[in-house]
């Protein structure tokens, strides 16, 4: 694994991490980890194997997509205080997107210090012809695990903005002057003070 290996990893870790607190659901937010994904699975993706299991075992790790709509229905959508929508992860959100990209990380780890001939002894006992059928599994995973979480939070704060219940970023709300609610007590007949 290359240093670049480790902080794609850790970003789309820590991705979550900042939901925690809650974050707006703009166009960027939703795209980062998606475009992650999309500039790791186009540097290491190379094809879909399909000789021997590969192809079971590729289908089986694009499972990431169930931790991707999990993490996505465990991640609170609501309006903030200027009214655009905010996602905020759940515990339950947190721990399947750490599990899902920390699983991730540490196979890649355990493949790369010591555990490379375990998992090629595995993957002659289940007829997985290449080392490549891995890489492209585990791509593939964190590819639906990122579309299809970020599909819900983007479906989801859609919604807010269909029904109304927050505020579209080509128009923000005008706010009133702070100075006209002075001048209509200092202009009025009667002082409150």
């Amino acid at each position: 694994m290359t240093l670049t290996d480790y902080l794609i990893d850790i970003s789309l870790i820590a991705i979550v991490g900042f939901q925690v607190r809650g974050r707006r659901i703009t166009p960027r937010a939703l795209l980062l980890p998606v475009g992650i994904v999309t500039y790791v699975a186009l540097t290491y993706l190379r094809g879909i194997p399909t000789a021997g299991h590969d192809l079971i075992l590729v289908l089986g790790c694009a499972g990431g997509a169930l931790h991707g709509g999990l993490a996505g229905r465990f991640t609170s959508v609501h309006p903030d205080d200027d009214g655009i929508p905010v996602a905020k992860a759940g515990l339950a959100a947190v721990a399947l997107w750490i599990l899902g990209t920390g699983g991730r990380l540490a196979f890649q780890v355990y493949a790369t210090h010591g555990g490379g001939a375990a998992i090629e002894r595995f993957s002659a006992t289940h007829s997985i012809t290449s080392v490549a059928a891995w890489t492209d599994a585990l791509i593939l995973m964190a590819l639906c695990e990122a579309v299809i979480r970020t599909g819900i939070l983007g479906w989801r704060a859609s919604t807010l903005r269909r029904q109304g219940t927050v505020a579209s970023h080509s128009a923000p709300a005008p706010r009133q002057p702070v100075l006209s609610g002075w001048r209509s007590i200092m202009e009025g007949s009667e002082r409150s003070f």
